[in-house]
């Protein structure tokens, strides 16, 4: 049966038919849907892990347990996660392992652009790369099978295009894998220097081992065609390259990691001009240059960002491809540029006008309230990492003298949860004074409110222990711990102005559900045009729901929540909730 499937379905499908225990993750675009989908099937044991190195950690205890595991994350997850990986090549595993992990090229959704490929070979690892839902599916069950044969875990790279396009799958049964025995051998497993020398000789060993598996492994094949043009590549590059080129020959690589020399050799051979067409870093060039195979790449195309087919005409073919529109358009005008704002009612909104307002730093964190720095809130003067917004905090006043009392470090509920509790526990034992805005809306928000340690909730739903963010900071030795709500501006511009000024550390949760969540009824707000004044204070919110019409302020009812912070900013009372005007 052949059903219409993501990469990400498909790798969960994939998974699911492979007979898979357990898998876990932390959420991160363009990989979160992949454990969403795996916590359907009843079979699997799937949870949402507190970051992504608890995810490796705890799916590694799980594979040495006898477990066939699965963990999956993005591709700025994996330098979280880098080092127990690292450690993980020499262990080896008992039950099959593979790691998912998902690169976005193009940064669609991340604060960096990085070639995951690279890890496969820091690690000595086997990396396989699909281009397409059928082959991310096929791709995790080989993936399993090598990892079981090679004592090693595998990884596996999706990308952006491939993690949430669709293409047809041909959908199987569930083959049940039985856990394996568990057997004590601490020479393989307690990674101290005596064993760990040992065990690096194996991982060159099995390195080798995996180099003739390269060459004879159906995951590479050549697809001869016209001998002018060869071209070499991977993942949706292969999709790309079909499409600007269908009469060229193709390597297409499958496992990226170690690469098949002799089939590099064979297919160099074979064509008239090679090229090699691969997104972000020249990491099939330089090893194919290396072997002394002359080949364009970097020269052609950019390190940075997507090739798509017209770049790839252009530069092998000296055309573009000629494509017709797909919708004509209407007009000559180009289309409004519309960039990602806080949600109508978004509890953060609030926060970043007053911290604006009140001129303080702000060491920012990754999450919704990244926006917090876009205009015309413009409130943000960093964001590093996950769980840098606290860490970078204390180094912004340990650095500058003159910036102690002026700092105020911002992160949310999954991302304190995530990295944020070490930074926390820096600052107080550092003797840092600044001040913690923890933004609790109950919810892991930008990658599509996905439970974690706060809601109560595990990812299959079943009831946990919700944990207490203050209690928390408390035990982590912050002796000032207040919370407000977040659509109390008053209330808010007071705890923040009385907190940055204390000198010692700390701690302000602000609490409000995620609008998205809060599916309470209420009330829009509405404008008195004989009050307003048209002064645009209410506009320095941002919020979506609020525009200028030439003089006029009006506020779009469907947009509308009725959080009641614009009532609040209003200095002449001309905005109120719908209803109250004839009050």
């Amino acid at each position: 049966m052949k059903k219409l499937l993501s990469g990400n379905e498909a790798i969960a499908r994939g998974a699911y038919e492979a007979g898979v225990h357990f898998a876990a993750a932390y959420p991160g675009t363009p990989s979160t849907e992949i454990l969403e989908n795996l916590a359907a099937y009843e079979e699997i044991e799937a949870q949402w892990s507190t970051n992504e190195k608890v995810a490796l950690e705890v799916g590694i205890g799980a594979a040495l347990a006898g477990a066939r595991v699965l963990v999956a994350m993005k591709h700025v997850g994996l330098n979280v996660a880098a080092d127990p990986l690292m450690t993980f090549s020499y262990l080896g595993v008992n039950g099959g392992f593979l790691l998912v992990t998902a690169d976005d090229p193009g940064m669609h959704s991340s604060q960096n652009e990085q070639d995951s490929r690279q890890y496969a070979r820091f690690a000595k690892l086997p990396m396989l790369e699909p281009s397409d839902s059928q082959e991310a599916k096929d791709f995790v069950q080989e993936a399993l099978r090598v990892s079981e044969e090679f004592d090693t875990p595998v990884l596996l790279r999706s990308s952006t295009r491939i993690s949430h396009a669709q293409s047809l799958v041909e959908v199987g049964e569930r083959r049940e894998v039985s856990i394996r025995p568990y057997s004590k051998d601490a020479a393989k497993r307690v990674a101290m220097p005596a064993n760990s020398r040992r065990r690096h000789v194996v991982v060159e060993e099995r390195l080798q081992r995996l180099r003739q598996y390269a060459e004879e492994t159906a995951l590479n094949r050549l697809e001869w065609r016209r001998r002018e043009i060869g071209v070499i590549c991977a993942g949706i590059s292969y999709q790309q390259v079909r499409e600007a080129l269908p009469e060229a020959s193709i390597l297409k690589l499958g496992l990226v990691y170690p690469l098949p020399v002799q089939l590099l050799q064979e297919f160099a051979a074979g064509v008239d001009k090679l090229y090699v067409v691969e997104e972000l870093d020249p990491f099939f060039e330089k090893q194919i240059k290396a072997l002394g195979i002359a080949v364009k790449g970097k020269e052609l195309f950019p390190l940075t960002g997507e090739i798509f087919p017209n770049l790839i005409a252009e530069k092998i073919l000296g055309k573009p491809l000629t494509v017709p529109p797909v919708i004509k358009a209407d007009s000559e005008e180009p289309p409004p540029v519309r960039p990602p704002v806080l949600c109508p009612g978004c509890p953060h909104r609030s926060v970043f006008y007053l911290l604006r307002k009140q001129k303080l730093l702000v060491s920012g964190d990754i999450g919704c309230y990244t926006l917090g720095a876009s205009a015309p809130l413009e409130a943000m003067d960093s964001c590093i990492c996950m769980g840098a917004g606290i860490s970078a905090g204390l180094g912004y006043e340990k650095g500058n003298p003159e910036l102690k009392g002026k700092v105020v470090s911002v992160i949310g509920d999954s991302t304190f949860f995530h990295s944020g509790m070490t930074g926390l526990a820096d600052v107080v034992y550092n003797r840092g004074t600044t001040l913690t805005l923890i933004l609790d809306n109950r919810i892991t928000a930008m990658t599509g409110h996905q439970d974690h340690p706060g809601t109560g909730r595990t990812l299959q739903g079943q009831p946990t222990v919700a944990l207490d963010i203050g209690a928390i900071c408390r035990a982590l030795g912050v002796q000032r711990v207040q919370e407000v709500d977040a659509y109390d501006l008053a209330a808010l511009e007071a705890v923040i102005r009385e907190e940055a000024a204390a000198p010692e550390p700390s701690v302000v949760i602000v609490r409000r559900a995620c609008a998205l969540l809060d599916k309470s009824a209420k009330t829009a707000c509405c404008i008195d045009e004989e009050q307003c004044s048209g002064c645009g204070l209410c506009m320095q919110l941002g919020c979506p729901a609020l525009a200028r019409e030439g003089r006029r302020i009006v506020i779009d009812a469907a947009l509308c929540v009725g959080c009641g912070v614009c009532v609040q900013v209003c200095k002449f009372g001309a905005i109120m909730k719908a209803g109250e005007e004839d009050a």
